[in-house]
């Protein structure tokens, strides 16, 4: 089958939907698909025709910033190279991973050339605009991806509970995709002695950790809040932010205590996750969370909130700690709790984190998307993987 994947970010920028879609890329090619992945130009590539080898290939369009995102872009609608290109070389089907410009050119491109076209739903940007005080256009924006997915024979969402979200809001033809974890390379096994001395970590030290972008959707102040109300409790406390966004300089400033390792990639953020010990998750905008389940195979004991990723992967008490959603006072008193536990304790949920992480396989959920592929391609709207 020849699939177009048509997506705003991909490899090897950095966050959970570029990963997502790498892997899901790479496990088709493994299984004879030919994909094409169409996504804008980033800072410093040229706009061409780049031919990856193994079954993939690369379309590239010009960029434009996205607000509010350094270092991402949107791709401009290229309606009319894409029906040239598809004219010539169609695909069986296309799949629409993002809802930018490039992504809504596609699917009329795919319209008017016949071919059956898919998506999933990546991310919560209705639910972003109260972070970044545009709350007012959010019922417009809801409407936009409604229409925009709803053009599509299957919308595929990570979690049941997203995926009966959006039914209840409009969107048809659900579907769930869950995600995986690369067990291998996030592993309790990397561990770095040096690692946690450079943060200034003793032997007995408790490090929390956050991972992720530093931005005011990712709920970043109640992690540090609970860390800091932990610590009054327990002197030997130590927490690291890894990664990168608007609110950094801000932490930075308010918080000398804490150590800020900025963005880590590939076996340098599995040291990061590996060689901390608890996971803080406060987000509240998320429609999976991969960090959840790299923190869980890296061995941590992981608080979040009870939905997305954390509903589907942790039982309280046993390898990790759910908080019900939005109760903030309730998340610091957590993770308190948490400190409270004897070592030994501990270490139990934080093997058991490590053994749910193990039965989470990427190809698993490449499997699942071929299915969901070959029924739209199909046209059967009543056999999707996982329909709900």
């Amino acid at each position: 089958m020849k699939l177009a994947l048509v997506t705003e970010t991909f490899p090897p920028e950095v966050n959970g939907v570029s990963m997502t879609l790498g892997r899901l890329a790479e496990g088709l090619s493994l299984r004879g698909f030919e994909v094409q992945v169409l996504r804008p130009t980033q800072k410093g590539e040229r706009k061409h025709l780049d031919r990856l080898g193994g079954g993939l290939s690369e379309f590239l369009v010009a960029g434009i910033p996205l607000p509010g995102y350094d270092g991402l872009r949107m791709g401009q609608p290229s309606a009319y190279r894409l029906l040239r290109e598809w004219s010539r070389n169609p695909p069986d089907i296309i799949h629409v991973a993002t809802e930018g410009p490039l992504g809504l050119t596609a699917l009329w491109a795919a319209s008017m050339l016949r071919i059956p076209a898919s998506s999933t739903y990546h991310t919560n940007f209705h639910q972003y605009t109260g972070h970044y005080n545009i709350g007012l256009i959010r019922d417009f924006i809801l409407v936009f991806l409604r229409i925009a997915h709803n053009s599509c024979g299957c919308t595929l969402a990570p979690t049941r509970q997203m995926a009966n979200e959006l039914k209840s809001l409009g969107f048809k033809n659900m579907g769930v995709l869950s995600r995986g974890v690369d067990t291998a390379l996030f592993s309790p096994e990397r561990r770095d002695p040096q690692l946690r001395s450079e943060w200034g970590a003793k032997e007995n030290e408790c490090v929390f950790t956050y991972v992720g972008r530093v931005a005011s959707e990712k709920n970043i102040d109640l992690a540090v809040q609970s860390y800091l109300l932990a610590r009054e409790k327990r002197l030997n406390i130590l927490m690291v932010i890894v990664g990168d966004g608007p609110e950094k300089k801000r932490l930075e400033r308010l918080y000398p205590d804490i150590v800020f390792a900025g963005m880590r990639k590939g076996e340098d953020l599995a040291r990061h996750y590996a060689s901390s010990d608890v996971f803080l998750f406060p987000s509240v905008t998320e429609t999976f969370g991969n960090v959840v389940t790299e923190a869980m195979s890296s061995g941590l004991a992981v608080v979040a909130y009870d939905y997305a990723a954390g509903r589907e992967l942790i039982e309280t008490g046993v390898n990790g700690y759910l908080v019900p959603f939005g109760e903030s006072e309730e998340f610091q008193s957590q993770t308190v709790k948490l400190m409270n536990l004897k070592l030994d304790e501990l270490a139990k949920i934080r093997d058991a984190a490590r053994e749910t992480a193990l039965n989470v396989s990427w190809s698993r959920v490449v499997e699942d998307f071929q299915q969901s592929l070959t029924t739209v391609k199909k046209g059967d709207r009543k056999r999707y993987a996982k329909v709900v």
